[in-house]
């Protein structure tokens, strides 16, 4: 990026090209009139499909109209919109920033771990370009669709810093972040600096008698033996429908202290550094470091 051009933003996210808060991202950094903005996205939704990529099929891009922006619907992932976004296969040049969201609900703690949208970012991380994953606090009930721009208008500010930062060749490239906006986007307290944490929805499984029953977080188990149930040697094979089973909310996360989640809760943006990795905490890598060694001399093949 030279001193005279309009730094490049590209927009990815996990909830679809069509998404409201993607589209709310994009207006707001179009209107702002500091960026050149592209978007690779996924044609349709792919919440929760974490760091998968494809490697099998080739890839569909289909140019879709945004204002102010060039825009793909890609037949992918979120990491493979990024990966192709980046990639100068798609767009002429790299983009100097890549934004993932923004998502409809928080990504806190253990659920970095299975979000796209944090994905997005992460895969442009990992060529080492600079990215940002932003995700939303929705609450049904009490948000609504114009609560994304107010989220996207909240983190211009930051995105902003960021680009000065890259442009004086200053920001960190062993990290990424992961920035949270709380539900009241219109009182929120500020940014605040917070380590990921563990709060983690825990759910549990029901059978259900339908898919349609199951809705978005069914899932279909079936029993192997050609489509049919296991009987006893000799006995009549009777043919049987799939169990169908959805999973159930079961415990809701609590966390205390300086860490995304609860930074989030008492009504901060949170901005988290993340890596690539996430290391073990140093006691059990403690632990495994006084363990190993004895592995071998404990159970070698002489004593087996």
């Amino acid at each position: 990026m030279s001193s005279g051009d309009r730094p490049t933003v590209l927009i990815t996210n996990d909830d679809g090209i069509d998404a409201p808060g993607l589209r709310a991202i994009v207006r707001v950094l179009v209107s702002s009139d500091r960026f050149n903005v592209l978007v690779c996205a996924p044609d349709s939704e792919q919440s929760a499909v974490s760091h998968s990529v494809t490697t099998r099929n080739a890839l569909s891009a289909k140019l879709v109209e945004i204002s102010g922006a060039i825009a793909f619907a890609v037949s992918g992932t979120p990491a493979d919109c990024a990966s192709l976004g980046i990639s100068k296969a798609l767009f002429p040049s790299i983009p100097d920033l890549v934004i993932s969201g923004i998502n409809m609900g928080s990504n806190c703690g253990y659920h970095i771990i299975c979000s796209g949208t944090v994905a997005g970012a992460r895969e442009a991380f990992l060529y080492e370009v600079p990215s940002v994953s932003i995700s939303y606090d929705w609450v049904g009930g009490r948000s609504n669709v114009d609560d994304f721009t107010l989220a996207a208008e909240a983190c211009l500010p930051l995105i902003s810093a960021i680009m000065a930062e890259i442009k004086k060749k200053t920001y960190p490239q062993k990290c990424f972040l992961n920035v949270d906006v709380p539900t009241d986007v219109v009182n929120h307290k500020g940014y605040w600096l917070t380590k990921q944490g563990k709060s983690m929805v825990k759910t549990g499984w029901i059978q259900v008698t339908s898919e349609s029953e199951g809705g978005k977080m069914l899932s279909t188990m079936t029993m192997e033996t050609n489509s049919s149930s296991y009987t006893e040697p000799g006995a009549s094979r009777v043919k049987q429908e799939p169990f169908l089973f959805k999973r159930k909310v079961t415990e809701l996360p609590a966390e205390d202290g300086d860490t995304d989640y609860a930074s989030l809760q008492e009504g901060y943006i949170t901005v988290t550094p993340l890596g690539g990795l996430s290391p073990a905490e140093i006691d059990s890598q403690m632990y495994f470091k006084q363990w190993l060694p004895g592995v071998a001399e404990c159970f070698s093949s002489s004593a087996i």
